[in-house]
Parts: structure tokens; sequence; C-alpha cells
């Protein structure tokens, strides 16, 4: 039960290399019942197995193709164990569509003062409850497996932004070698696993790197430690870097990014996947994402706004309510409010990658770029065009 990519379409960067690109990803699924997603894509993370403020079925009619877990979190509640015995994380969470869940990996080791790190694993305190936990990279897997996800995750350390090059080129090598040792731990037939590079911002130790990591046997690529505290310009040239160092013919994914130009450029760049919580976390601030750039809902401005948000979008939000009663919602805390910016924010991103999808498909992408930069009424930032 093997995962299939097909790259439909691929364009040149305006230095000849090989960049955006259109592919169709094949996953096995539960019981040989396979899933295909289109790339480029964008994927809302469920972090406790919930995309916050938004069902399962609302994420179906929006299209949401990949749900992301979150290893760390549902290790320490409910129990990945509790989990495997009421049916696994789709079961669990009604979703019938593919999951990603990370290694746990970024949450452990953002908590600083929390952990302890060694060659053989972090030892840390839990958030919830400050009981001491050890995370391994054979554990990770572990867990991953009870959880049935279907894009497993290698376990690896994200080194700090800032962080001296000997940091970095510590948490590179460990990497490698917890990536080696994740392999030996068994799956579930149908479940695929991606390496994860580092290298921080250092050119060289992230060739190094992508060389060391894609000698193993991954199904897929990340690239990590990045969006993790350096200016966009410096994650967008990153990532325009280090996507060409991954084999063409495997996907491709950007964790943890971000704002919808980065999206942009790192598609531009060669990136298959993407994740944050930018949408539904920045709905639950009333920062709503449109075609014609960005709403700060709470803003007096909306008080008597009978408009649409978005005239351009079909989600409820959009077709439904006016500005007015959305920045009501906001300003008197109803829950409500959480739910119907989240679903817009999450629609806007995920019919950002369809369009960016088709573009690339029909060969006019940058005309596509200069024309979202013009509706937003902003600048291009970073390394467009490489």
């Amino acid at each position: 039960m093997a995962l299939k990519f097909e790259i439909e379409k691929t364009l040149p960067g305006a230095d000849g290399v090989p960049r955006a690109r259109a592919a169709r990803l094949t996953l096995p699924g539960i019981g040989g019942k396979s899933h295909e997603v289109l790339t480029p894509c964008f994927m809302p993370v469920g972090t406790a197995g919930t995309v916050k403020g938004v069902t399962t079925g609302e994420l179906r009619e929006m299209k949401a193709q990949v749900v992301l877990g979150n290893t760390y979190h549902l290790y320490l509640r409910p129990g990945h164990e509790r989990v495997e015995r009421l049916g696994g994380l789709h079961r669990f969470m009604a979703y019938d569509g593919p999951i990603l869940t990370d290694s746990g990996g970024f949450q452990v080791f953002s908590m600083a003062g929390l952990n302890k790190i060694d060659d053989e694993g972090v030892t840390f305190q839990s958030h919830i409850d400050g009981s001491r936990h050890r995370f391994t990279p054979e554990l990770s897997m572990e867990i991953q497996r009870s959880l049935g996800s279907d894009i497993v995750m290698a376990f690896d350390q994200c080194p700090p932004y800032p962080a001296t090059r000997d940091e970095v080129m510590a948490a590179m090598r460990r990497t490698r070698r917890w990536a080696e040792r994740g392999l030996k731990i068994e799956l579930k037939p149908h479940q695929q696993r991606f390496g994860i590079f580092q290298g921080g911002l250092y050119e060289d130790l992230r060739v190094e790197s992508a060389r060391e990591i894609t000698e193993l046997p991954f199904d897929g690529f990340a690239i990590g430690g990045l969006s993790i505290g350096e200016t966009p310009e410096l994650m967008q040239k990153m990532a325009h870097f280090a996507a060409p160092l991954l084999p063409s013919d495997k996907p491709r994914y950007l964790m943890g990014v971000g704002r919808p130009e980065d999206l942009v450029e790192c598609v531009r760049g060669g990136v298959d996947m993407f994740d944050c919580v930018m949408p539904t976390r920045n709905a639950r601030n009333g920062q709503l994402f449109t075609s014609q750039g960005k709403v700060n809902i709470k803003n007096a401005r909306y008080t008597d706004d009978s408009s649409a948000l978005d005239a351009d979008c079909p989600c409820e939000t959009c077709q439904l309510y006016s500005k007015a009663y959305l920045r009501h919602l906001f300003v008197s805390n109803e829950l409500l409010s959480a739910r119907l910016n989240s679903v817009h924010n999450l629609t806007f991103y995920l019919r950002l990658m369809t369009a960016m999808r088709a573009a690339i498909l029909e060969n006019r992408l940058d005309d596509w770029v200069k024309t979202f930069y013009t509706k937003w009424n902003t600048e291009k930032s970073g390394v467009s065009g490489t």
C-alpha cells in the first residue's frame, strides 16, 4: 500500500529551476479506501482532534483535503491508546478524509525551560498538569501508529531561532539519527512516512541535511525549522532554496506556514503542501482574509455595514451574514463569531490553493500572482520570481 505522486504540470522559475507544480497525491487509506489530494494544498490544523470551531461536515463542504492532528496534544489528552481503542482518530473525530499527524517534536522543543534534550529523546513537563513525560523517536512512531493517521511525520529536533551554527548542526544531525530509529518501527499498512530536514538559515547545512534525509526510504519530505521567528523574507528565501533540494517525484511539505502571501511565494518556490493555525487563530481574534485583503472585523467602521464580508466567497458566512452582524458577534464575545469567522478564513485559504493550482495548470501563474497582490493592495515581498 504505497503513496502515489503524479506531477501534472511544473513551471520554471526565473532562475530556470523547475518550481511551481500541480500534482495528484494518492494515499492508500484505511481498508483500501484511497484518497486523492490535489496539490498545491493547504491542510487545516486540528490540534486536539478538532479544527477549532469547525465541524468535520463543514470541512467536507469547504473541500478540505487533509486535516492535521497533533501527536503531543493527543498523547497527553485523551491518550493515543484510548483513541485506538475507540477506533482510531478518523472514527474518533468523525472524519473520513486523510489525516496527517505531526511528530510532537515542535511542541516539545518549543517549551523552553520545560524540556531536557539528549541523544535518546526529550524529557518534558506537560503543559496541562506539570507531569513529566519522555518522547523518543520510537514512541512518537508508536503514538502515531495508534492514532492511525494517513501521513506520519518523523520525530525531529527543531532548533530555536535565532540559534548558532553549532546548535543548528547538532539538531540537524540528531534529526538524521532519530529518523533512522523511527523507520525501524512498523506502522499500519495504510500509513505513509514523511521525513523532515533541518539546517536553519544556513544553506550548506540545508544541503547536507536534505542529502542525508532523502537517502532514507520516506514517502515524502518536509522542510522543517522555518516560520519560527525569522522574518517572512528570510523564510521565503530559504523555502525557495530548500524546495529543489528535495526529490522531484515526491511531495514537498513546508511545515507551519503561513500567511496567504507566504503560501503564494512558496508555491512559486516549489512547495506542494502547507499547514498553519493562522486562519482559525486569526479568525478567533477578528482578523479575516478576503479577496480584497485583510479585514479587522472589530473596527467600528463596520458597525452599520450591511455588505457581505467577501462578495466573491461562497461560504455560509459571506452568503448569509453582513459585516455589521459579524462585528456584533465579535464585540459581544459570542461563540458563533469564532465559528463563522473560522469557516470563512479556511474557505479563503482552500480556495486560494485551488486558484493557484488552476493557474499552474493553465500556465498563467505569474499573471495570477500579479492580480492577487493588486487585489490585496500590497507589494510583493521576499524572493518572488526566483
